[in-house]
């Protein structure tokens, strides 16, 4: 019987999700499987990748064989190193305390890495969003500015006819004042 690790699909529609298990070759993409070994969420960014190393790493000793897709986030993980350092140890090339020592200088780069590309994402997600903000600021700015011009414009439009209505009722009003003089005299 020969063993892959690879993805099995998990989600809903266009929301994938995936464990990543270890089964036979034979079986279905979702089908029976050996052992769950983590899960892996492409959904986020930076992609989520949940790996019990210890499993994965049994899994490989054992002769399994990752898919290309299940082999980089092995790689990602750090799983591959591990198995590569066991297997310097079982030569006596290493000694578990120098592999050990090596695996977890290159978990702390990776988690840098991660952590970096974290804080990068997150800058420019508040960055884009200050710059939003003043955008509508300014866009609010004009608005109002249009919206008091107009109001200006329409009181400036309406004064002059409110004046010449002035004029005229005084004008009229002003005859018959002298008729009402006229007829109070006679």
């Amino acid at each position: 019987m020969s063993v892959k690790i690879r993805l099995q699909r998990h989600g809903k529609k266009g929301k994938p999700f995936y464990w990543v298990v270890a089964a036979d070759a034979r079986s279905k993409r979702d089908g029976k499987y050996l052992e769950k070994i983590g899960t892996y969420n492409p959904n986020t960014n930076p992609a989520t990748i949940d790996l019990n190393l210890d499993s994965a790493v049994k899994w490989l000793h054992n002769g399994a064989q990752p898919t290309d897709t299940a082999k980089a986030i092995l790689s990602y993980k750090g799983a591959l190193l591990k198995h590569h350092l066991d297997g310097g140890i079982r030569k006596g090339a290493l000694t578990q305390e120098q592999a050990d020592a090596k695996l977890a200088t290159w978990l702390e780069a990776k988690s840098g890495k991660v952590d970096a590309k974290k804080e990068g994402l997150t800058k420019a997600q508040a960055d884009a969003k200050a710059k939003a903000f003043k955008a509508e600021q300014d866009v609010n700015a004009k608005r109002l500015a249009a919206a008091a011009q107009a109001e200006a414009d329409a009181i400036a439009a309406a004064t002059p006819a409110v004046e010449e209505e002035v004029a005229e009722v005084e004008a009229e009003e002003a005859p018959a004042a002298e008729e009402n003089n006229e007829t109070t005299e006679a």
